[in-house]
């Protein structure tokens, strides 16, 4: 299932906060963590839970939860050596524990415990490991794994881990900003985070910026700038970008469009260097 392009404006962003009845509230909030793990299906979610409700972002959680896994579209992962990895991550290797909590968090290779995920995560945060910060941080904004629900705390560790370079967590901290969950929206700032993802190479974060700069939120309008990005994100194959490329070449001139080109076969992407 491909992100169907949204408007960006900040009224469009708000997140469904009904509770969910005794005894769905844990299987719903178990699904919920799972699918959020796809950057793409997390903003299904929150479009949902905005205009239809919460029952649909259940459901299609549930929908995302039983098929994810078998898309055509995503080659199967090499298998993971699960002992070795636990023996490192018990040595203390922080990267060892922020893989291990990913393992136990998606079920892969292990059974599935979200405070087994919570466990190793916040031994590798605590070593100042950023996928150990990331992976915390999402059990802090779902409230799982014997971790109480806390959005500042999980905005926290994503603006830690976004500093020392992690792209998904650069993307999840502009996500933040965009829809004011645990900060005050702030649309410039979601843009810098972004665009720092963007540079990166996440090919989300390239058709979010974009949209920014084709729309002018939270950056200067720029549709030459914004063909760039949905040119280098549908090289990618981020779904929904090639759409938008021609769709916005209709208003361009032959010169623009060059320029556009020119930019995108420019571009390379490149890890952001830590924050000092």
């Amino acid at each position: 299932m491909g992100f169907e392009p949204r408007d960006v404006r900040p009224e469009k962003n708000r997140v469904c906060r009904g509770a969910t009845p005794e005894p769905g509230r844990v299987i719903a909030g178990n699904l919920f963590l799972h699918a959020i793990r796809d950057k793409q299906m997390k903003k299904w979610l929150i479009i949902l839970g905005i205009f239809v409700g919460c029952a649909a972002a259940f459901v299609l959680s549930y929908v995302y939860v039983l098929h994810a896994p078998v898309s055509a579209e995503q080659p199967a992962k090499p298998q993971v050596d699960v002992p070795a990895l636990r023996a490192k991550a018990e040595s203390g290797d922080p990267q060892a524990q922020a893989q291990l909590g990913d393992l136990y968090l998606k079920g892969e290779g292990v059974t599935n415990s979200y405070a087994e995920a919570a466990k190793w995560f916040r031994l590798s945060a605590e070593k100042n490991n950023a996928e150990g910060q990331l992976g915390l941080g999402q059990l802090y904004e779902a409230g799982q794994g014997g971790i109480p629900k806390d959005i500042t705390q999980a905005v926290k560790l994503y603006r830690q881990a976004a500093e020392q370079g992690s792209a998904g967590a650069q993307y999840t901290l502009g996500f933040m900003y965009e829809s004011g969950r645990g900060v005050p929206k702030n649309q410039a700032e979601a843009t810098k985070w972004y665009a720092k993802a963007a540079e990166q190479g996440d090919a989300l974060s390239q058709f979010d910026l974009a949209q920014r700069y084709e729309l002018g939120v939270g950056a200067k309008m720029d549709q030459v700038e914004a063909l760039k990005w949905y040119l280098v994100a549908a090289r990618q194959g981020q779904p929904d970008s090639a759409k938008r490329a021609d769709k916005l070449k209709q208003f361009l001139s032959s010169s623009e469009i060059a320029e556009a080109q020119r930019r995108a076969d420019a571009f390379s992407p490149h890890p952001s260097s830590p924050a000092k």
